[in-house]
């Protein structure tokens, strides 16, 4: 379980994110929604240590993120953020490898060679595995940056906006990969997403945010309410019935 507990960030005197509580139970995909300037990637962020918390703590399987050392912590949580991709030239296969640096330290055994695999396979990456990031279409990338995620093999997987630059057909490719590794490996997975449409689609539980605060948090059927989105928005939102659950209508 992801627990956060009055934690607080402070930019200025009057840009602050929190205080902000929230418990987000194993297994799963829960998505942050919330307009731009929510503190959705701040708190992303925090939770994966990678940006400090200036009040409160958060416990990820009630190991302390702020005191824990960084070896222990990197066996339980991952996070990909937008702007961290690599530029230099890597294959598919090395870049997924770094997943395994936490058990390896770079030395890569028959076990880590088979995860790696493993991973490559769940992404559909086979015939990729020897290309070059450099080769590759953005939505190949982003799907070899998610692999080196997941063969981390940690619980709890954290993907800030994994869908940008994804056109409708690679998006839905995306969230149908991230909600079977959900299903079939048991992770803990929190996304940054933008489109309130995928994230009702493929999530157990959605945290709406607004102003640096948790506005609202729940089901997809509780949050995909039309009072709440207008407000979280600002904008008018309708909900209809569609044949996989609830859709917004802007």
């Amino acid at each position: 379980m992801i627990k956060i507990n009055d934690i607080k960030k402070r930019y200025t005197d009057s840009v602050e994110i929190g205080p902000l509580n929230i418990e987000i139970p194993r297994a799963g995909l829960t998505s942050l929604i919330g307009p731009n300037g929510a503190g959705k990637s701040t708190t992303l962020l925090m939770i994966g240590r990678l940006l400090d918390i200036d009040e409160g703590n958060i416990t990820v399987a009630d190991l302390d993120v702020s005191s824990t050392k960084s070896k222990d912590l990197a066996k339980i949580i991952t996070i990909l953020r937008q702007e961290n991709h690599f530029v230099t030239r890597l294959t598919v296969r090395q870049l997924v490898g770094f997943g395994r640096f936490p058990y390896s330290k770079g030395n890569l055994n028959k076990k880590d060679e088979e995860i790696i695999s493993k991973y490559i396979d769940f992404l559909k990456l086979t015939e990729l595995e020897n290309r070059y990031l450099d080769e590759l279409s953005g939505g190949q990338r982003q799907r070899a940056y998610v692999a080196m995620v997941l063969c981390q093999e940690t619980e709890y997987v954290l993907l800030d906006e994994p869908l940008n630059n994804l056109d409708v057909a690679r998006s839905v490719q995306m969230m149908n990969h991230l909600r079977q590794a959900a299903n079939e490996f048991g992770r803990t997975i929190v996304t940054v997403m933008h489109d309130i449409n995928f994230a009702a689609k493929y999530s157990d539980r959605i945290c709406a945010m607004k102003d640096g605060k948790i506005a609202a948090y729940g089901t997809v059927d509780e949050i995909m309410d039309p009072e709440i989105l207008t407000d979280i928005f600002e904008t008018e939102i309708q909900t209809i019935d569609g044949p996989y659950g609830k859709v917004a209508i802007y």
